[in-house]
């Protein structure tokens, strides 16, 4: 049915029951599951003013690009627990709707399956979620769960 299903993942409730279907639609259809964590890229002039400092002071990308790594894993394991068989697991950063956007553009990805509500901040309220922006913007077809 579909050749590649691509899951954005954030690791929010909303993310995970999408990926749960979309494991589920992999298995009538077979072809490949790609999952996505995409993190925002920190200026230095943000970095330097961050109120958070670790023991052992890193670039604050670093340091989201590990927490990213370590939900696609997470994902992974999850969308196995549910019957999914190929998978594939990527890191990206970048604005979260456009960036999704050009990868499933990218990747010819045959269906967006995500989550209605993650972990955005402020701004999702106020300029619209993540959901949103790539339901206006993907040029394939997107299931919102």
């Amino acid at each position: 049915m579909f050749d590649r299903l691509l899951v954005p993942v954030d690791g929010s409730d909303g993310a995970m029951a999408a990926l749960a279907l979309a494991a589920k639609l992999q298995q009538s259809g077979g072809g490949e599951l790609l999952i996505l964590c995409v993190y925002r890229h920190y200026s230095l002039l943000e970095a330097s003013m961050s109120m958070v400092r670790p023991d052992e002071p890193e670039n604050l990308d670093d340091s989201m690009r590990a927490f990213a790594s370590g939900v696609v894993e997470k994902a992974k394991s999850v969308a196995a627990e549910h019957g999914a068989g190929k998978l594939r697991g990527f890191v990206k950063s970048g604005p979260p709707a456009r960036t999704i956007v050009a990868f499933a553009k990218d990747r010819d990805v045959d269906l967006i399956v995500l989550g209605s509500r993650g972990l955005g901040d402020v701004e999702g309220f106020l300029l619209g979620s993540v959901s949103h922006k790539v339901t206006s913007l993907a040029e394939c077809p997107v299931l919102v769960v």
